[in-house]
């Protein structure tokens, strides 16, 4: 069997940026996910599109092709005020280098880092934390296998996902801010 749409496929990798490991999925906890759901980075589907299990990879993703440049009007400067809840703003809420789930004027869910408190303000940076950043993987197809009717109509896995992983996927190749919810389709795996 080898990958192609509609292909549950289970992966070890991992992922390097300047050298420096951030990201991994061993063999026992593998990164799984719906091939051709865009549920990854198109060239990291790309890329292992074809293969077939213990078949090894070693590829970079471009920063345009991963998460981007860096955009430097995604660093905001935020009243401390929103912060408060029940009258104060909790002890440890806020401190540099801390990433917190935000929403903006729509109603989208964001993830933000704090970069610099001020008096009255928050700079918080709302650019993927690897933004900026050539990608390097390096790993192994562990398994291949045919999704079921019922994960092909809800467009994800049953089981165990890939954000599961000790890193979730915030640093990995994940590209579905879908998988990454917590919304419920129905099935008890928490995506929708």
């Amino acid at each position: 069997m080898i990958i192609t749409n509609d292909k549950v496929v289970s992966l070890s990798y991992e992922l390097k940026v300047n050298d420096e490991i951030v990201d991994n999925a061993v063999a026992e906890h593998p990164l799984e996910f719906l091939y051709g759901h865009r549920q990854l980075l198109p060239l990291f589907e790309e890329k292992i599109k074809g293969l077939k299990i213990g078949d090894t990879f070693n590829f970079m993703v471009p920063c345009d092709e991963g998460y981007g440049q860096i955009n430097e009007m995604a660093v905001v400067e935020l009243p401390k005020d929103i912060f408060i809840i029940d009258g104060q703003i909790p002890e440890d809420l806020l401190e540099i280098g801390r990433s917190l789930p935000m929403r903006d004027n729509e109603g989208n869910a964001l993830n933000g880092i704090i970069v610099d408190i001020k008096d009255d303000l928050v700079v918080m940076d709302f650019n993927h934390p690897l933004a900026g950043q050539d990608l390097y993987f390096n790993g192994k197809v562990e398994a291949i296998r045919d999704a079921s009717a019922e994960e092909l109509a809800h467009g994800h896995i049953h089981g165990h996902h890939h954000h599961d992983n000790a890193s979730g996927c915030e640093a990995g190749c994940c590209d579905n801010e879908e998988e990454k919810g917590n919304q419920d389709c129905g099935c008890g795996c928490g995506c929708n």
